[in-house]
């Protein structure tokens, strides 16, 4: 996992957000393409583009847990790139070998948030060895922020407010539905917009090569 420096923030850029900032912003949600990759040619063409990207947003989603002591392994994993944000459902055992690929990709950045707990909780699905790991909340910790999540990174950073809606739905359905698409792409979006931010804020150690495209922000 890369690690971050202690960067000063600019003055300009606020250390926390409240809630009722927070909910003066405007709602974003990814309006790009998006790949819920199900066939051997959608698989194809998402390792062809994850593979030849330099910065990968990466998020996960887990079956939600309601009971005392009750746990679920990671149901998806969605990976962001310039062009679109693909998601891979880890029922269909045949994605593994391509996200063990991109997550030990060496050149690729893959940027999200709480990334340890995700890569140690994927651990339990598949095989892989991860490199170059960014965690976007250790950049925004280490550059003296005390919110850390992707939803309050967004407002801070990016001037969005991301919405909740299908956090607690059930990730393990075989047909993920339109709304689970949206909020799941939405946040692997956000992760690769946030790197992108922190990069041109210098408030990252090192600066891999430019990414292909800038990701503009889509209007809901």
């Amino acid at each position: 996992m890369n690690s971050a420096p202690p960067v000063e923030l600019q003055s300009e850029i606020a250390r926390s957000i409240s809630r009722e900032d927070m909910a003066k912003l405007p709602i974003r949600r990814y309006a790009g393409r998006v790949c819920a990759v199900a066939t051997p040619q959608e698989l194809e063409l998402a390792r062809a583009d994850l593979l030849s990207e330099a910065v990968v947003g990466l998020d996960t989603e887990t079956r939600p847990a309601f009971r005392k002591g009750e746990s679920h392994l990671p149901c998806l994993v969605q990976a962001a790139t310039a062009r679109a944000v693909y998601l891979f459902q880890l029922r269909r055992v045949e994605v593994f070998t391509v996200l063990a690929e991109l997550l030990a990709a060496p050149r690729i950045v893959k940027a999200g948030v709480s990334l340890a707990d995700d890569l140690r909780a994927l651990k339990r699905v598949f095989a892989f060895a991860e490199k170059n790991m960014l965690d976007l909340g250790d950049v925004a910790r280490s550059s003296g922020l005390g919110q850390s999540g992707v939803r309050n990174l967004a407002g801070i950073f990016l001037g969005l407010r991301i919405p909740k809606g299908a956090r607690t739905s059930n990730w393990a359905a075989p047909q993920l539905s339109a709304a689970q698409i949206t909020y799941a792409a939405t946040d692997a979006w956000a992760c690769r917009e946030l790197f992108l931010r922190f990069q041109s804020l210098g408030l990252l150690r090192s600066k891999p090569p430019a990414p292909a495209g800038s990701g503009a922000i889509p209007r809901a």
